[in-house]
């Protein structure tokens, strides 16, 4: 599979999980969206393609970071880190790596869950440019094996 057709193949997928909805921050001009779901949920082929471990017990994060008004937004590079924390207080912080395939740029990072586990995601996007960050938190359950 294309890097590219693998990438049109992962956002086609994220958006068609409707129990997986994304989610979305507006501040300003820039729209921070996110989302995280089970990494079993993307083809072995997707997975692959985009070096993402397949594994009931792995989460994948995706950042992406757009200026302008929705249908006429462009993608926009940003410093993003993010860390999660389980509902036992324990916090790992994510490596988040940049993607770009022609015009899309997006962040993919990778938590490990264990079991049924709810983890809540807190997000800094610095837009290139951008004197602050904006910050955001989300929380996502996930059923492992």
């Amino acid at each position: 599979m294309r890097p590219m057709t693998a990438v049109i193949a992962l956002f086609a997928l994220l958006a068609a999980v409707p129990a997986l909805a994304e989610n979305s921050l507006r501040a300003g001009d820039i729209t921070v969206h996110f989302n995280a779901l089970p990494s079993t949920t993307l083809t072995p082929e997707v997975a692959r393609a985009n070096g993402i471990t397949r594994s009931a017990n792995r989460a994948l994060v995706n950042i992406a970071v757009r200026q302008g008004e929705p249908g006429a937004d462009r993608a926009v590079p940003a410093t993003v880190t993010v860390s999660a924390t389980n509902l036992n207080g324990q916090r790992v912080d994510l490596r988040m790596r940049e993607v770009r395939e022609g015009e899309a740029i997006y962040y993919l990072g990778e938590a490990r869950t264990s079991g049924h586990e709810t983890l809540t995601f807190d997000l800094s996007v610095t837009p290139e440019g951008a004197d602050k960050p904006i910050r955001t938190v989300f929380r996502q359950e996930f059923f492992g094996q």
